[in-house]
């Protein structure tokens, strides 16, 4: 159980660094921050959308959300 506190603690550090970053980006103002990252969390969710939709089918083995919707295939 310590073996995996000990991995998880470094994670938690960099967590913390990046959330200091954001802040410090943002002036200091968390808020500002929390808007910021909702934002790019949207444009990131929104580039996944476009790129799942422009891999194929076939390649995909209807692994990725969408992808029996989009051919049309009835629910199992």
């Amino acid at each position: 159980m310590k073996a995996a506190s000990r991995q998880t603690e470094p994670a938690l550090q960099d967590l913390d660094a990046a959330a200091d970053q954001a802040i410090s980006a943002c002036g200091g103002d968390a808020r500002q921050a929390v808007k910021a990252l909702i934002v790019a969390n949207d444009f990131l969710e929104t580039q996944l959308e476009g790129l799942r939709k422009q891999v194929s089918t076939g390649y995909a083995r209807g692994r990725l959300p969408g992808t029996r919707e989009q051919r049309g295939d009835p629910d199992d």
